[in-house]
């Protein structure tokens, strides 16, 4: 699993055509989601109290955040395929990226619940439309420099953006008192973002080069690409995932209880999910890496870790409170990661972004059930909250070693 050692030290040693180094176009490529996770990392490390200021009760943010998180998966369906079949990887990807930096701002100025709801949904609609692009633009660098630690790499300056969107948010709402100076500050980076991108798209027309480098010679075949089935692997992969993630909990859920049990005041949520951010960066960087030496058992560490958030985060005690929302951006750094670089050799590259697209909806259906799971449990009770993640954790982690995903 992973690059083979000698091609890969070839390909890192030139362009292969495309325009730019494999391990340059992920840093730059990784410095465009620093500044877009300054802008949507931002908005979302305070949705939580933003929507509890209009109204919502611990459902409504529970149901709403994992909706939110599903329109950022579920429509991959449409754009993974949609990608591979017209190979508008770019056009995609920017498109995303439009849509989520102009709904941020606007989430500061509207003053009703349900509008407020529209556009957390709508800036995860974004993300759902660039990713399954994004990420096959980047599976094809890091083909040269290693699955785990292309990703890894990627996902720590990523992570990077969500620990300064957050404290910036945070330093603007102690100093106005308002969410909307706070979120509208988030249009700044948001246009840097579009810069950079089309920067980066005009250097690199083609990132596929860095990954025909290492294979000159296409295998011949009959079957258009896009018609190829998944791997089964993947199948049972996806599986594992989706078990795991019915059992994760969202920030906004977290946030809610740490608010309303008075642990926290509003400004400090974001300071402390900056913190859960660079948690998960250093998460990525240390599963990414062992990825590629030691392949999928890796991925042992995420059902662990989602299991520990809850017992953590749901405390009435401000430490352990704290703890668990910093576990939980370690398994968010995992997810973020590791999970998708084994999709990447998972699947061969004419559907690769099909395959993400998929994936991101496995992930994404069982994303808004724990979300709706631990928002409703939550408000009935948080013992029974525990004892029911614990649970989905253990049959994830079972399920891991049966599928056994990283076999093809």
């Amino acid at each position: 699993m992973g690059t083979d050692p000698a091609a890969g030290r070839a390909a890192e040693q030139a362009d292969g055509g495309a325009g730019m180094r494999p391990w340059r176009f992920v840093v730059w490529f990784g410095t465009v989601s620093l500044l877009a996770d300054f802008v949507y990392e931002g908005a979302r490390s305070i949705t939580g109290p933003l929507l509890a200021s209009l109204g919502a009760t611990a459902t409504v943010v529970g149901v709403v955040t994992g909706a939110g998180e599903a329109a950022a998966l579920v429509p991959r369906l449409l754009s993974g395929p949609l990608a591979d079949r017209t190979g508008r990887f770019w056009a995609l990807a920017i498109g995303g990226y439009v849509l989520t930096v102009a709904s941020v701002p606007l989430l500061g100025v509207v003053g009703s619940l349900g509008a407020a709801c529209v556009l957390v949904i709508t800036e995860r609609v974004g993300k759902a439309i660039r990713s399954p692009a994004k990420d096959t633009l980047l599976s094809h660098a890091t083909a040269a420099t290693g699955r785990g630690r292309g990703f890894a790499v990627h996902e720590a300056l990523d992570q990077v953006g969500a620990v300064v969107g957050p404290l910036t948010v945070a330093g603007v709402l102690a100093a106005t008192g308002g969410y909307g100076p706070a979120l509208g500050v988030l249009a700044v980076p948001g246009v840097a973002t579009l810069g950079l991108l089309w920067w980066l798209r005009t250097r690199v027309p083609d990132p596929s080069r860095y990954e025909s480098a290492l294979h000159p010679a296409p295998e011949p075949t009959t079957v258009a690409p896009v018609r190829m089935p998944l791997p089964r692997a993947f199948w049972a992969y996806a599986a594992f995932t989706a078990a795991t993630m019915t059992g994760f909990t969202t920030y906004g859920v977290l946030s809610f209880h740490l608010v309303r049990r008075h642990l926290l005041p509003a400004s400090a949520v974001p300071v402390l999910y900056a913190g859960a951010m660079l948690a998960g960066a250093l998460a990525s960087l240390a599963t990414g890496w062992l990825y590629d030496r030691i392949g999928p058992p890796v991925l042992v560490a995420l059902p662990v870790l989602a299991a520990a958030v809850p017992p953590l985060g749901f405390s009435a005690a401000v430490t352990a409170a704290v703890a668990g929302a910093l576990v939980w951006g370690a398994a968010l750094g995992v997810q973020e990661s590791t999970l998708r670089a084994v999709v990447a050799d998972l699947v061969p590259a004419p559907r690769r972004a099909t395959a993400y697209g998929v994936f991101a909806a496995v992930v994404g259906a069982a994303t808004l059930a724990g979300g709706a799971l631990t928002g409703a449990l939550y408000a009935v009770s948080v013992p029974a909250l525990v004892v029911t993640v614990v649970a989905v954790q253990a049959a994830a982690l079972l399920l891991l070693v049966a599928v056994r995903p990283g076999r093809r």
